[in-house]
């Protein structure tokens, strides 16, 4: 079990450990830093996230918007009481990226008792926009 402060995982370095046997852990996707209402990861542009044709795979962009919203959801309801899940996500694939990182920041765009929305921005090792993708997730109660 994670150490946790107030339900709420207490440092990017054992929510990477958690995530290390997933999805995420398979991408490469890191948490760098969280704070309220935001979390911020990366991501390698390397043969697990390019498609045939060697650039960064829009999958693996909506992979990483999808990691960093869905953490920051859970980190802004009572975890020992509530749960997110995704209800819809979209995104622009503005660049191609062919080596090094990108780089995504989640900020929350509106935190409701039953709907979270969260925005996202991808961008390169050049801080220039890859990416720009919008979550909607539901807020549900464990107890249903």
């Amino acid at each position: 079990m994670l150490e946790t402060v107030g339900n709420k995982l207490k440092t990017e370095e054992k929510l990477n450990r958690f995530c290390q046997n997933s999805l995420v852990g398979f991408l490469g996707i890191e948490i760098t830093d969280m704070g309220e209402h935001f979390v911020n990861g990366k991501m390698p542009v390397d043969e697990r996230t390019k498609q045939p044709f060697g650039c960064l795979h829009g999958g693996a962009s909506l992979s990483l918007a999808e990691t960093l919203a869905s953490i920051g959801a859970m980190q802004a309801v009572d975890s020992e009481n509530l749960f997110c899940v995704g209800l819809e996500i979209n995104a622009n694939h503005i660049k191609t990226v062919h080596e090094g990182y990108v780089y995504g920041k989640a900020e929350a765009v509106h935190l409701g008792k039953k709907t979270q929305v969260w925005s996202v921005r991808i961008v390169n090792d050049s801080d220039q926009l890859v990416c720009i993708s919008r979550l909607t997730l539901a807020v549900l109660d464990k107890k249903q």
